[in-house]
Protein backbone atom coordinates (compact mmCIF):
# COMPACT_ATOMS: atom_id res chain seq x y z
CA UNK A 1 0.00 0.00 0.00
CA UNK A 2 1.35 3.33 -1.13
CA UNK A 3 2.57 5.69 1.93
CA UNK A 4 1.48 9.13 1.18
CA UNK A 5 5.04 11.60 2.31
CA UNK A 6 3.12 14.75 2.33
CA UNK A 7 3.62 18.37 0.79
CA UNK A 8 5.71 19.36 -1.96
CA UNK A 9 8.81 18.28 -2.18
CA UNK A 10 9.39 15.21 -1.36
CA UNK A 11 13.17 15.30 0.89
CA UNK A 12 14.79 13.09 -1.62
CA UNK A 13 13.52 14.53 -4.63
CA UNK A 14 14.41 17.85 -3.34
CA UNK A 15 18.23 16.50 -2.25
CA UNK A 16 19.04 14.86 -5.54
CA UNK A 17 16.95 17.09 -8.50
CA UNK A 18 15.83 20.89 -7.31
CA UNK A 19 18.99 22.07 -5.02
CA UNK A 20 21.40 20.29 -7.68
CA UNK A 21 19.33 22.15 -10.83
CA UNK A 22 18.98 24.88 -8.56
CA UNK A 23 22.27 25.76 -8.36
CA UNK A 24 23.33 25.42 -11.92
CA UNK A 25 20.67 27.74 -12.93
CA UNK A 26 22.16 30.26 -10.35
CA UNK A 27 25.91 29.46 -11.92
CA UNK A 28 24.56 29.57 -15.81
CA UNK A 29 21.41 31.13 -16.07
CA UNK A 30 21.11 33.98 -13.68
CA UNK A 31 22.55 36.47 -15.80
CA UNK A 32 20.50 34.88 -19.14
CA UNK A 33 17.61 34.98 -17.56
CA UNK A 34 17.76 38.71 -16.17
CA UNK A 35 18.22 39.69 -19.85
CA UNK A 36 15.50 37.63 -20.97
CA UNK A 37 13.11 39.19 -18.81
CA UNK A 38 13.93 42.73 -19.60
CA UNK A 39 13.86 42.05 -23.41
CA UNK A 40 10.47 40.31 -22.72
CA UNK A 41 9.39 43.20 -20.90
CA UNK A 42 10.03 45.60 -23.62
CA UNK A 43 8.54 43.56 -26.50
CA UNK A 44 5.67 43.34 -24.27
CA UNK A 45 5.40 46.89 -24.22
CA UNK A 46 6.40 47.85 -27.84
CA UNK A 47 3.67 45.19 -28.81
CA UNK A 48 0.94 46.91 -27.17
CA UNK A 49 0.27 43.58 -24.88
CA UNK A 50 1.03 45.51 -21.59
CA UNK A 51 0.43 49.37 -21.08
CA UNK A 52 3.61 51.43 -19.82
CA UNK A 53 2.54 51.92 -16.86
CA UNK A 54 2.44 48.01 -16.46
CA UNK A 55 6.38 47.91 -17.98
CA UNK A 56 7.54 50.21 -15.85
CA UNK A 57 6.92 48.85 -12.85
CA UNK A 58 8.17 45.29 -14.36
CA UNK A 59 11.32 46.82 -15.37
CA UNK A 60 11.93 48.84 -11.92
CA UNK A 61 11.24 45.41 -10.10
CA UNK A 62 13.93 43.71 -12.31
CA UNK A 63 16.09 46.90 -12.10
CA UNK A 64 15.95 45.79 -8.02
CA UNK A 65 16.65 42.38 -8.59
CA UNK A 66 19.66 42.61 -10.50
CA UNK A 67 21.15 45.12 -8.10
CA UNK A 68 20.35 42.77 -5.48
CA UNK A 69 22.65 40.04 -7.32
CA UNK A 70 22.42 36.67 -8.00
CA UNK A 71 24.04 35.95 -4.43
CA UNK A 72 19.94 37.03 -3.31
CA UNK A 73 18.22 34.24 -5.28
CA UNK A 74 18.55 31.60 -2.95
CA UNK A 75 17.20 28.07 -2.92
CA UNK A 76 14.21 28.00 -0.79
CA UNK A 77 12.11 24.79 0.21
CA UNK A 78 8.63 24.57 -1.92
CA UNK A 79 9.73 26.74 -4.72
CA UNK A 80 10.05 24.81 -7.80
CA UNK A 81 13.18 26.78 -9.49
CA UNK A 82 14.80 29.61 -9.97
CA UNK A 83 12.26 31.00 -12.67
CA UNK A 84 9.29 30.94 -9.61
CA UNK A 85 11.81 32.39 -7.39
CA UNK A 86 12.63 35.15 -9.35
CA UNK A 87 8.88 35.85 -10.75
CA UNK A 88 7.98 35.57 -6.51
CA UNK A 89 10.20 38.50 -5.91
CA UNK A 90 8.80 40.68 -9.16
CA UNK A 91 5.47 40.07 -7.89
CA UNK A 92 5.97 41.33 -4.47
CA UNK A 93 8.08 44.57 -5.68
CA UNK A 94 6.00 45.41 -8.75
CA UNK A 95 2.66 43.99 -7.14
CA UNK A 96 0.29 41.22 -8.08
CA UNK A 97 -1.59 43.38 -10.57
CA UNK A 98 1.61 43.76 -12.79
CA UNK A 99 4.16 41.36 -11.54
CA UNK A 100 2.41 38.51 -12.53
CA UNK A 101 2.20 39.54 -16.46
CA UNK A 102 5.68 39.05 -16.88
CA UNK A 103 4.77 35.95 -18.08
CA UNK A 104 2.13 36.88 -20.84
CA UNK A 105 3.11 35.36 -24.39
CA UNK A 106 5.55 32.86 -22.44
CA UNK A 107 6.27 29.61 -20.76
CA UNK A 108 9.04 28.09 -18.87
CA UNK A 109 9.40 26.09 -22.24
CA UNK A 110 10.71 28.71 -24.52
CA UNK A 111 12.37 30.69 -21.70
CA UNK A 112 14.21 27.79 -20.57
CA UNK A 113 15.54 26.68 -24.16
CA UNK A 114 16.31 30.53 -24.55
CA UNK A 115 18.71 30.42 -21.38
CA UNK A 116 20.13 27.34 -22.46
CA UNK A 117 21.19 28.61 -26.05
CA UNK A 118 22.28 31.88 -24.29
CA UNK A 119 24.22 30.48 -21.70
CA UNK A 120 25.70 28.54 -24.62
CA UNK A 121 26.41 31.16 -27.32
CA UNK A 122 29.42 32.37 -24.23
CA UNK A 123 31.21 29.06 -23.34
CA UNK A 124 30.98 28.09 -27.39
CA UNK A 125 32.81 32.00 -28.02
CA UNK A 126 35.07 30.97 -24.68
CA UNK A 127 35.95 27.98 -26.20
CA UNK A 128 36.44 28.75 -30.13
CA UNK A 129 38.76 31.82 -28.63
CA UNK A 130 40.71 29.09 -26.79
CA UNK A 131 40.77 27.36 -29.87
CA UNK A 132 41.81 29.80 -31.98
CA UNK A 133 44.44 31.27 -29.55
CA UNK A 134 46.01 27.66 -29.48
CA UNK A 135 46.05 27.36 -33.16
CA UNK A 136 47.96 30.66 -33.44
CA UNK A 137 50.45 29.47 -31.01
CA UNK A 138 50.71 26.31 -32.85
CA UNK A 139 51.69 27.69 -35.86
CA UNK A 140 54.00 30.48 -34.30
CA UNK A 141 55.77 27.19 -33.05
CA UNK A 142 55.70 25.67 -36.73
CA UNK A 143 56.89 28.89 -38.52
CA UNK A 144 60.06 28.36 -35.95
CA UNK A 145 60.63 24.88 -36.95
CA UNK A 146 60.17 24.98 -41.04
CA UNK A 147 64.06 23.29 -41.34
CA UNK A 148 63.92 21.44 -38.02
CA UNK A 149 64.06 17.59 -39.51
CA UNK A 150 62.68 14.96 -37.91
CA UNK A 151 61.47 10.97 -38.98
CA UNK A 152 58.14 10.59 -40.18
CA UNK A 153 55.87 7.66 -38.55
CA UNK A 154 53.77 5.20 -40.25
CA UNK A 155 52.09 2.29 -38.25
CA UNK A 156 54.09 3.75 -35.75
CA UNK A 157 57.58 3.38 -37.54
CA UNK A 158 59.93 5.49 -38.93
CA UNK A 159 58.22 6.02 -42.58
CA UNK A 160 60.26 9.01 -44.25
CA UNK A 161 62.12 12.44 -43.06
CA UNK A 162 59.82 14.88 -42.40
CA UNK A 163 59.94 18.43 -40.55
CA UNK A 164 57.88 19.53 -37.28
CA UNK A 165 56.42 22.29 -38.97
CA UNK A 166 55.26 19.80 -41.65
CA UNK A 167 53.85 17.99 -38.84
CA UNK A 168 52.13 20.82 -37.36
CA UNK A 169 51.12 21.98 -40.08
CA UNK A 170 49.05 18.84 -40.87
CA UNK A 171 47.53 19.14 -36.97
CA UNK A 172 46.88 23.03 -37.64
CA UNK A 173 45.01 21.84 -40.94
CA UNK A 174 41.97 19.68 -38.62
CA UNK A 175 42.41 21.85 -35.75
CA UNK A 176 41.12 24.62 -38.26
CA UNK A 177 37.85 22.56 -39.42
CA UNK A 178 37.16 22.22 -35.78
CA UNK A 179 36.82 25.79 -34.99
CA UNK A 180 34.92 25.70 -38.36
CA UNK A 181 32.48 23.06 -36.84
CA UNK A 182 32.36 25.44 -33.05
CA UNK A 183 30.76 28.00 -35.41
CA UNK A 184 28.48 25.81 -36.78
CA UNK A 185 27.81 24.97 -33.54
CA UNK A 186 27.29 28.36 -32.90
CA UNK A 187 25.22 29.03 -36.23
CA UNK A 188 22.70 26.62 -34.86
CA UNK A 189 22.61 27.83 -31.44
CA UNK A 190 22.36 31.71 -31.72
CA UNK A 191 18.41 30.98 -32.82
CA UNK A 192 16.22 32.64 -30.39
CA UNK A 193 12.91 30.16 -29.50
CA UNK A 194 10.91 32.76 -27.37
CA UNK A 195 7.43 33.26 -28.54
CA UNK A 196 6.92 29.29 -28.64
CA UNK A 197 5.55 29.67 -25.60
CA UNK A 198 4.87 26.18 -24.23
CA UNK A 199 4.57 24.45 -27.64
CA UNK A 200 1.92 26.01 -30.22
CA UNK A 201 3.34 29.78 -30.10
CA UNK A 202 0.48 32.34 -28.32
CA UNK A 203 -2.74 34.58 -29.33
CA UNK A 204 -1.05 37.56 -28.39
CA UNK A 205 0.33 39.69 -31.08
CA UNK A 206 4.26 39.66 -29.90
CA UNK A 207 7.08 40.38 -32.06
CA UNK A 208 9.41 37.36 -32.12
CA UNK A 209 12.15 39.41 -34.21
CA UNK A 210 12.00 42.16 -31.56
CA UNK A 211 12.79 39.54 -29.01
CA UNK A 212 15.79 37.85 -30.71
CA UNK A 213 17.42 41.01 -31.53
CA UNK A 214 17.46 42.79 -27.84
CA UNK A 215 19.30 39.35 -26.96
CA UNK A 216 21.92 39.23 -29.61
CA UNK A 217 19.78 36.47 -31.92
CA UNK A 218 20.89 35.94 -35.00
CA UNK A 219 17.75 34.73 -36.36
CA UNK A 220 14.02 33.34 -34.82
CA UNK A 221 13.66 29.47 -34.51
CA UNK A 222 10.91 29.79 -37.14
CA UNK A 223 8.67 26.68 -35.78
CA UNK A 224 7.41 27.04 -32.66
CA UNK A 225 7.62 23.10 -32.05
CA UNK A 226 11.57 22.79 -32.94
CA UNK A 227 11.83 26.05 -30.63
CA UNK A 228 11.00 23.61 -27.24
CA UNK A 229 11.73 19.98 -28.82
CA UNK A 230 14.75 20.11 -31.10
CA UNK A 231 17.86 19.29 -29.37
CA UNK A 232 20.20 19.27 -32.37
CA UNK A 233 22.39 22.94 -31.09
CA UNK A 234 23.06 20.60 -28.24
CA UNK A 235 24.45 17.59 -30.44
CA UNK A 236 26.39 20.09 -32.58
CA UNK A 237 28.14 21.15 -30.01
CA UNK A 238 28.84 17.75 -28.80
CA UNK A 239 30.26 16.71 -32.52
CA UNK A 240 32.71 19.54 -32.19
CA UNK A 241 34.00 18.77 -29.06
CA UNK A 242 34.39 15.20 -29.65
CA UNK A 243 35.86 15.89 -33.15
CA UNK A 244 38.47 18.23 -31.19
CA UNK A 245 39.28 15.78 -28.50
CA UNK A 246 40.19 12.93 -30.65
CA UNK A 247 42.55 15.28 -32.92
CA UNK A 248 43.97 16.47 -29.61
CA UNK A 249 44.41 13.52 -28.07
CA UNK A 250 46.10 11.92 -31.16
CA UNK A 251 48.56 15.16 -30.78
CA UNK A 252 48.89 14.32 -26.95
CA UNK A 253 49.68 10.87 -28.28
CA UNK A 254 52.71 11.66 -30.35
CA UNK A 255 54.13 14.24 -27.81
CA UNK A 256 54.10 11.94 -24.60
CA UNK A 257 56.31 9.19 -27.23
CA UNK A 258 58.55 12.27 -28.23
CA UNK A 259 59.09 12.98 -24.51
CA UNK A 260 60.12 9.90 -23.71
CA UNK A 261 64.11 9.35 -23.15
CA UNK A 262 63.85 6.40 -25.97
CA UNK A 263 62.89 9.23 -28.71
CA UNK A 264 64.47 12.35 -26.77
CA UNK A 265 62.73 14.49 -29.81
CA UNK A 266 61.42 17.49 -27.26
CA UNK A 267 61.73 18.60 -23.41
CA UNK A 268 58.86 19.74 -21.62
CA UNK A 269 59.46 22.99 -19.38
CA UNK A 270 60.36 22.71 -15.64
CA UNK A 271 57.29 24.40 -14.53
CA UNK A 272 55.10 21.31 -15.90
CA UNK A 273 57.20 18.82 -14.72
CA UNK A 274 56.72 16.69 -11.57
CA UNK A 275 59.60 14.66 -9.47
CA UNK A 276 59.39 11.19 -8.32
CA UNK A 277 59.18 10.61 -4.54
CA UNK A 278 61.69 7.86 -4.44
CA UNK A 279 63.85 7.89 -8.00
CA UNK A 280 65.58 11.07 -8.16
CA UNK A 281 66.13 10.72 -11.85
CA UNK A 282 63.02 10.69 -12.62
CA UNK A 283 61.02 14.02 -14.55
CA UNK A 284 57.75 13.06 -15.47
CA UNK A 285 55.81 14.80 -18.03
CA UNK A 286 52.78 14.78 -16.03
CA UNK A 287 51.00 17.83 -17.38
CA UNK A 288 50.38 15.68 -20.63
CA UNK A 289 48.95 12.89 -18.36
CA UNK A 290 46.68 15.61 -17.01
CA UNK A 291 45.64 16.99 -20.79
CA UNK A 292 45.03 13.56 -21.79
CA UNK A 293 43.30 12.88 -18.83
CA UNK A 294 41.13 16.12 -19.65
CA UNK A 295 40.25 15.43 -23.33
CA UNK A 296 38.85 12.01 -22.06
CA UNK A 297 36.49 13.85 -19.42
CA UNK A 298 35.44 16.04 -22.33
CA UNK A 299 35.01 13.25 -24.58
CA UNK A 300 32.70 11.85 -22.15
CA UNK A 301 30.79 14.70 -21.24
CA UNK A 302 30.31 15.17 -25.31
CA UNK A 303 29.33 11.83 -25.68
CA UNK A 304 26.75 11.83 -22.67
CA UNK A 305 25.37 14.97 -24.40
CA UNK A 306 24.16 12.65 -27.34
CA UNK A 307 23.43 9.48 -25.39
CA UNK A 308 21.06 11.98 -23.31
CA UNK A 309 19.44 12.97 -26.29
CA UNK A 310 18.58 9.96 -27.79
CA UNK A 311 15.45 8.01 -27.51
CA UNK A 312 13.48 10.68 -26.56
CA UNK A 313 10.28 12.22 -27.61
CA UNK A 314 10.15 14.94 -30.15
CA UNK A 315 9.04 18.07 -27.75
CA UNK A 316 9.58 19.52 -24.41
CA UNK A 317 11.10 16.78 -21.63
CA UNK A 318 13.25 16.99 -18.59
CA UNK A 319 16.11 14.86 -20.34
CA UNK A 320 17.62 18.07 -22.51
CA UNK A 321 16.77 20.82 -19.91
CA UNK A 322 18.03 20.64 -16.25
CA UNK A 323 20.10 17.08 -16.41
CA UNK A 324 21.81 18.19 -19.57
CA UNK A 325 23.24 21.19 -18.38
CA UNK A 326 26.14 19.58 -16.38
CA UNK A 327 27.25 17.68 -19.24
CA UNK A 328 26.72 20.57 -21.67
CA UNK A 329 28.61 23.04 -19.50
CA UNK A 330 31.20 20.97 -18.07
CA UNK A 331 32.36 19.68 -21.55
CA UNK A 332 32.84 23.69 -23.15
CA UNK A 333 34.20 24.24 -19.56
CA UNK A 334 37.28 21.32 -19.84
CA UNK A 335 37.50 22.13 -23.27
CA UNK A 336 38.40 25.71 -22.61
CA UNK A 337 40.88 24.52 -19.86
CA UNK A 338 42.28 21.84 -22.69
CA UNK A 339 43.35 24.45 -25.06
CA UNK A 340 44.85 27.27 -22.53
CA UNK A 341 47.00 24.98 -20.74
CA UNK A 342 47.85 23.28 -24.24
CA UNK A 343 48.97 27.16 -25.22
CA UNK A 344 51.42 27.11 -22.48
CA UNK A 345 52.92 23.81 -23.21
CA UNK A 346 53.40 24.73 -26.77
CA UNK A 347 54.86 28.42 -25.55
CA UNK A 348 57.65 26.76 -23.51
CA UNK A 349 58.51 23.87 -25.40
CA UNK A 350 62.15 22.83 -26.19
CA UNK A 351 62.90 20.77 -29.21
CA UNK A 352 66.08 18.84 -29.55
CA UNK A 353 66.62 19.60 -33.00
CA UNK A 354 69.68 18.42 -33.48
CA UNK A 355 69.23 14.63 -32.10
CA UNK A 356 66.22 14.74 -34.48
CA UNK A 357 68.27 15.52 -37.24
CA UNK A 358 70.16 12.53 -36.47
CA UNK A 359 66.90 10.42 -35.86
CA UNK A 360 65.93 11.85 -39.43
CA UNK A 361 67.65 8.89 -41.37
CA UNK A 362 67.56 6.39 -39.15
CA UNK A 363 65.63 3.19 -39.94
CA UNK A 364 66.47 4.20 -43.81
CA UNK A 365 63.60 6.61 -43.92
CA UNK A 366 65.47 7.75 -46.84
CA UNK A 367 65.32 4.99 -49.43
CA UNK A 368 61.89 5.93 -51.21
CA UNK A 369 64.30 8.86 -52.62
CA UNK A 370 66.90 6.30 -53.45
CA UNK A 371 64.07 4.26 -55.56
CA UNK A 372 63.19 7.05 -57.35
CA UNK A 373 66.10 8.06 -58.22
CA UNK A 374 66.69 4.51 -59.72
CA UNK A 375 63.51 5.01 -61.72
CA UNK A 376 64.50 8.92 -62.95
CA UNK A 377 68.38 7.88 -63.44
CA UNK A 378 68.51 4.18 -64.69
CA UNK A 379 65.05 4.23 -66.13
CA UNK A 380 63.78 1.17 -64.33
CA UNK A 381 60.04 0.02 -63.65
CA UNK A 382 59.99 1.55 -60.06
CA UNK A 383 58.87 -1.83 -58.97
CA UNK A 384 61.88 -3.39 -60.01
CA UNK A 385 63.61 -0.33 -58.44
CA UNK A 386 61.55 -0.64 -54.93
CA UNK A 387 62.36 -4.69 -55.05
CA UNK A 388 66.25 -3.15 -55.50
CA UNK A 389 66.10 -1.32 -53.05
CA UNK A 390 64.04 -3.43 -50.49
CA UNK A 391 66.69 -6.00 -51.14
CA UNK A 392 69.45 -3.21 -49.99
CA UNK A 393 67.92 -2.90 -46.66
CA UNK A 394 67.23 -5.96 -45.57
CA UNK A 395 70.95 -7.13 -46.61
CA UNK A 396 71.89 -4.09 -43.92
CA UNK A 397 69.77 -4.62 -41.74
CA UNK A 398 70.62 -8.46 -41.29
CA UNK A 399 74.18 -7.18 -41.51
CA UNK A 400 74.26 -4.20 -39.00
CA UNK A 401 74.82 -1.61 -41.61
CA UNK A 402 73.62 1.87 -41.11
CA UNK A 403 72.68 4.25 -44.20
CA UNK A 404 75.85 5.58 -43.70
CA UNK A 405 77.50 2.22 -44.83
CA UNK A 406 75.56 1.90 -47.79
CA UNK A 407 78.04 2.13 -51.56
CA UNK A 408 76.81 2.13 -55.09
CA UNK A 409 79.43 -0.56 -54.84
CA UNK A 410 77.31 -2.44 -52.50
CA UNK A 411 74.00 -1.43 -54.41
CA UNK A 412 74.89 -3.17 -57.59
CA UNK A 413 76.32 -6.16 -56.37
CA UNK A 414 72.89 -6.43 -54.85
CA UNK A 415 70.96 -5.27 -58.26
CA UNK A 416 73.07 -8.02 -60.27
CA UNK A 417 73.14 -10.84 -58.02
CA UNK A 418 69.53 -11.09 -56.74
CA UNK A 419 67.72 -9.20 -59.71
CA UNK A 420 70.29 -9.42 -62.81
CA UNK A 421 70.26 -5.66 -63.42
CA UNK A 422 72.77 -3.16 -63.71
CA UNK A 423 72.85 -0.21 -61.78
CA UNK A 424 74.95 2.82 -63.18
CA UNK A 425 74.26 5.37 -60.37
CA UNK A 426 77.49 7.45 -58.73
CA UNK A 427 78.23 7.90 -55.72
CA UNK A 428 77.37 11.42 -55.42
CA UNK A 429 73.48 10.16 -56.84
CA UNK A 430 73.89 7.79 -54.14
CA UNK A 431 74.84 9.95 -51.00
CA UNK A 432 72.33 12.93 -52.33
CA UNK A 433 69.58 10.44 -52.24
CA UNK A 434 70.17 9.11 -49.00
CA UNK A 435 70.48 12.95 -47.68
CA UNK A 436 67.46 14.10 -45.25
CA UNK A 437 67.88 17.43 -46.09
CA UNK A 438 67.95 16.75 -50.14
CA UNK A 439 64.79 14.21 -49.60
CA UNK A 440 62.71 17.17 -47.79
CA UNK A 441 63.55 19.55 -50.39
CA UNK A 442 62.69 17.53 -53.38
CA UNK A 443 59.01 17.00 -52.05
CA UNK A 444 58.11 20.86 -53.27
CA UNK A 445 55.00 20.36 -54.75
CA UNK A 446 51.75 22.32 -52.62
CA UNK A 447 51.35 21.01 -49.12
CA UNK A 448 54.77 19.13 -49.18
CA UNK A 449 57.57 18.81 -46.52
CA UNK A 450 60.00 21.11 -48.30
CA UNK A 451 59.78 24.68 -45.82
CA UNK A 452 59.22 26.64 -48.60
CA UNK A 453 55.96 24.55 -49.75
CA UNK A 454 55.30 24.15 -45.80
CA UNK A 455 55.75 27.89 -45.47
CA UNK A 456 53.09 28.15 -48.01
CA UNK A 457 50.44 26.07 -46.00
CA UNK A 458 51.11 27.93 -42.68
CA UNK A 459 50.78 31.58 -44.76
CA UNK A 460 47.13 30.30 -45.78
CA UNK A 461 46.53 28.86 -42.21
CA UNK A 462 47.46 32.55 -40.49
CA UNK A 463 44.75 33.82 -43.39
CA UNK A 464 42.29 31.42 -41.35
CA UNK A 465 43.39 32.07 -38.00
CA UNK A 466 42.45 36.15 -39.27
CA UNK A 467 39.61 35.72 -40.42
CA UNK A 468 38.29 33.40 -37.18
CA UNK A 469 39.93 36.17 -34.99
CA UNK A 470 37.44 38.78 -36.90
CA UNK A 471 34.56 36.32 -37.17
CA UNK A 472 34.67 36.37 -33.05
CA UNK A 473 34.93 39.83 -33.26
CA UNK A 474 31.95 40.51 -34.72
CA UNK A 475 29.97 37.98 -32.84
CA UNK A 476 30.86 39.31 -29.60
CA UNK A 477 30.27 42.74 -31.29
CA UNK A 478 27.02 41.71 -32.09
CA UNK A 479 26.10 40.66 -28.18
CA UNK A 480 27.31 44.26 -26.99
CA UNK A 481 25.27 45.56 -29.79
CA UNK A 482 22.40 44.23 -28.35
CA UNK A 483 22.96 44.24 -24.97
CA UNK A 484 22.98 48.71 -25.86
CA UNK A 485 20.27 47.95 -27.58
CA UNK A 486 18.65 46.66 -24.74
CA UNK A 487 19.46 48.75 -22.18
CA UNK A 488 18.46 51.88 -24.24
CA UNK A 489 14.91 50.21 -24.54
CA UNK A 490 14.79 50.06 -20.94
CA UNK A 491 15.90 53.45 -20.27
CA UNK A 492 13.91 54.80 -23.05
CA UNK A 493 10.33 52.91 -21.74
CA UNK A 494 11.15 54.24 -17.94
CA UNK A 495 11.54 57.76 -18.57
CA UNK A 496 8.76 58.10 -20.43
CA UNK A 497 5.34 59.80 -19.19
CA UNK A 498 2.45 58.75 -19.50
CA UNK A 499 -0.20 59.95 -22.02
Amino acid sequence: MATPSGSFPHPLYEKFVLKPAYQDAREYFYEPMMAANFAHAVMLYRCDVISLENAQALLAALREVEEAGKDNVVYRSGVEDMFFAIEGRLIKSAGGAFGGNLQLARSRNDLGYALTRLALRSLILETFEALQAFRAGMRRFACEHLETLMPGYTHTQPAQPTTMAHYIAGLLSVLERDSERLRFAHETNNQSPLGAAALTGTGFPIDRALSARLLGFDSVQLSTYASIGACDNLIDVANALSSLGVNLSRFTHDMLFWATQESGAIRIDDSFIQISSIMPQKRNPVVLEHLRARISRMMGLASGIVIQCHNIPFGDTQDIEDPILPLLFGSLETASEILQLYSAVIETLQVNVDHLRERASAGFTTVTELADTLVRQCKLPFREAHGIISALVSHSMKNALAPDDLTVGLLSEIAKGEFNLDVDLSEEMLQAALDPRAFIEARSLPGGVAPKATAQVLEQQALGIKQDAQWLAAAREKIADAQSFLQSEIEDILEASAG
